[in-house]
């Protein structure tokens, strides 16, 4: 990655296209990109379309040396459907090397159909490495909204920095967004998302902002008005067109604690009953995410874990913990069941097997659920959420004594899940003092979900558990998302937190701590941290969460 990344303020209040007008973006002559995109035109005829197309903004994701894929969806009434006719749609689009779009690179038209929810995903390839590009759409006579993407250094290049961000965990009714107008003004060269992009939560009134609908969602229209929802927010769409995503799913997005074919409440829940809602949760994800054609829904399954070059220095392996997993133990000896998997074998097969051979200087791991021991109790009785690597024991210990094996190099797990941050050693026995250190766990906080976080519970319940767990080496709960900088020497992160998620506006951002593991040395450090307020702040109205988990 080149050394410095241009920031582009403008993106986080919606992008240059919205200066311009119809009149100066004729698009000419578009390129058939994609099957199908011919009889589109043919068929559309241009007949009217609803006004307020681009409701929903633009994204791009999983960033390659030679493009990215582009998405957006048209939806003139988001929370309603989408709004747009049932009939497939042609949307043109354009790639350029500048923000005014004098310098196009790469145009097309692809085709927004109703049975993907007029979605578009598309893989835009031909373009040179580790450069900063712009794009947009344009339907119906609207023009989109501008995004500025980028791409990732060509494999095998000798790359001396890269810097990107990690968040989880955006409960719309917990908090606003105000997390991300922040992060839209990094420099980043990606973002990389760990799960909860949704939450499948019922409405409630006594929170800060109100999920639509009547209940959950189980049906694809309820799940694409869900998804829709998130979308329509101001401060993701600004973090979206800003950066390429990397994204990933954890429960939230279909059920809580759902594993592979089993629900959360399996009695409330018949089995046919769920696998209809789970592969309407992934057809909705899907449309809503900026991912390629490998990732569209076949029947049950979509799949997610994949990997992503970053030159020589980083290779980024995306896992899904959720799919393949066995479901959650009930007890301790269940958790160390040998045949108890959190990632299917397969995917522990393809896990192994790529940081082996990846070739670069840092392996890291864009994971959903907490690796490190993390004990819920002080004193002699161990308490521990089975729904993370603690139900997993065997697998868990099996990874770890890989991870100390030399096969693959600077192994760094980035997780989301825990509303809350923890940094912590890798070893591949917890409980036993001797066991070395492995690798380093960054399991970041999160953007909104458990509202304005109280210190007060949170450290009166986990500081007495902090000094019997020497493998923790920091924790906290204040919302936010973690800036990494990787060069070979060592990776450095800054955990960036907001001052307010329940005010929608005015908010601060501030560094509240930075953490470093260095090169050839497992585990990891803290540099530096602020001092961490031990009161709350006071507050017009403390307002309900849906599933503060402290």
């Amino acid at each position: 990655m080149s050394e410095t990344f241009p920031r582009r303020r403008f993106l986080a209040t919606g992008g240059a296209a919205g200066a311009l007008t119809a009149g100066h973006i004729l698009l000419g002559p578009a390129v058939v990109g994609q099957d199908g995109a011919a009889a589109a035109v043919r068929s559309y005829g241009g007949a009217p379309l609803p006004r307020g197309l681009f409701t929903l903004g633009v994204a791009s994701g999983d960033p390659l040396p030679d493009g990215f894929v582009l998405w957006t969806r048209l939806a003139p009434r988001p929370l309603d459907g989408g709004g747009m006719p049932d009939r497939a749609v042609p949307v043109a689009w354009q790639v350029a090397e500048d923000e005014r779009f004098r310098d196009v690179r790469a145009k097309g038209v692809a085709v927004a159909r109703p049975e993907s929810g007029h979605a578009v995903h598309v893989e835009v390839g031909g373009l040179r490495p580790d450069r900063e590009y712009f794009y947009r759409f344009r339907a119906g006579g609207e023009l989109s909204p501008a995004g500025r993407s980028r791409t990732a250094p060509r494999n095998g290049a000798v790359n001396r920095r890269l810097r990107f961000a990690f968040a989880s965990c955006q409960n719309w009714q917990d908090g606003h967004f105000t997390a991300y107008r922040h992060l839209a003004e990094e420099d980043l060269a990606f973002v990389a998302f760990l799960g909860d992009y949704i939450y499948e939560s019922v409405p409630r009134t006594t929170t800060i902002r109100t999920h639509e609908g009547t209940g959950e969602p189980y049906s694809l229209a309820e799940y694409r008005n869900r998804h829709a929802q998130y979308k329509t927010d101001a401060d993701l769409q600004a973090a979206h067109a800003a950066f390429p995503w990397i994204t990933t799913w954890d429960d939230h997005e279909v059920d809580n604690n759902w594993a592979d074919e089993i629900p959360q409440d399996p009695a409330q829940q018949p089995r046919e009953a769920f696998l209809a809602r789970r592969a309407a949760a992934f057809q909705a994800y899907y449309e809503h995410m900026p991912l390629r054609r490998s990732a569209r829904p076949h029947g049950l399954d979509l799949r997610l874990h994949r990997r992503l070059g970053f030159g020589r220095l980083a290779t980024v392996h995306v896992l899904d913990t959720r799919q393949y997993r066995s479901d959650q133990p009930a007890t301790l000896a269940e958790a160390e069941d040998p045949a108890r998997t959190l990632t299917g074998k397969e995917q522990e097969k393809w896990l192994v097997g790529g940081m082996s051979r990846s070739g670069t200087r840092w392996n890291l791991l864009a994971n959903q659920v907490m690796w490190a021991s993390n004990d819920r109790k002080a004193g002699p009785e161990k308490v521990y959420d089975f729904d993370n690597w603690d139900g997993y024991r065997a697998q868990r210990r099996r990874m770890l004594e890989f991870f100390g094996s030399g096969r693959a190099a600077n192994p760094v797990v980035l997780t989301g899940d825990r509303h809350a941050t923890w940094v912590c050693d890798l070893k591949p026995d917890f409980d036993d003092p001797a066991s070395p250190v492995v690798g380093a766990e960054i399991t970041g906080t999160s953007i909104s979900s458990g509202g304005d976080s109280d210190p007060v519970p949170f450290h009166r319940t986990y500081d007495p558990i902090m000094a019997e767990s020497p493998h923790w080496k920091y924790i906290g709960n204040r919302r936010g998302y973690v800036v990494c900088d990787v060069t070979p020497a060592r990776l450095l992160a800054s955990l960036r937190v907001v001052s307010s998620v329940w005010t929608p506006s005015g908010t601060t951002v501030a560094t509240a701590a930075r953490f470093q593991v260095e090169a050839g040395r497992p585990g990891i450090g803290v540099v530096d941290r602020q001092p961490e307020a031990r009161t709350l702040a006071k507050a017009a109205r403390r307002y309900d969460v849906d599933d503060d988990q402290f």
